[in-house]
């Protein structure tokens, strides 16, 4: 692995590393070949953070779907919350 290959991590670490980076660029205090530098960094990290959205996305599918491919939708079960005056004459969402 380079030295310009970010390691394996987890996302939240990759979105940290992003928002120091995107401080250190708005901050103006680093030279030009600095900026280019944390620049592509960001690109890299971007690009793996979206990578694994995606994944994230498509596992989120595939346990989602019924056999012919429609999302199967499961309603959380029913939970009896405690009712007061005030939630009388007032319409509930449908979920």
């Amino acid at each position: 692995m380079s030295d310009t290959t970010p390691s394996p991590q987890d996302f939240a670490t990759t979105v940290d590393q992003l928002e120091t980076i995107v401080e250190r660029l708005e901050s103006g205090e680093l030279s030009l070949e600095d900026a280019l530098g944390a620049f592509e960094q960001g690109v890299r990290l971007t690009r793996d953070a979206q990578q694994r959205l995606d994944t994230a996305e498509l596992k989120v599918r595939a346990l989602s779907e019924d056999s012919e491919g429609r999302l199967n939708v499961t309603p959380f079960a029913d939970i009896e919350s405690p009712k007061d005056d005030t939630d009388e004459g007032k319409e509930t969402p449908p979920w």
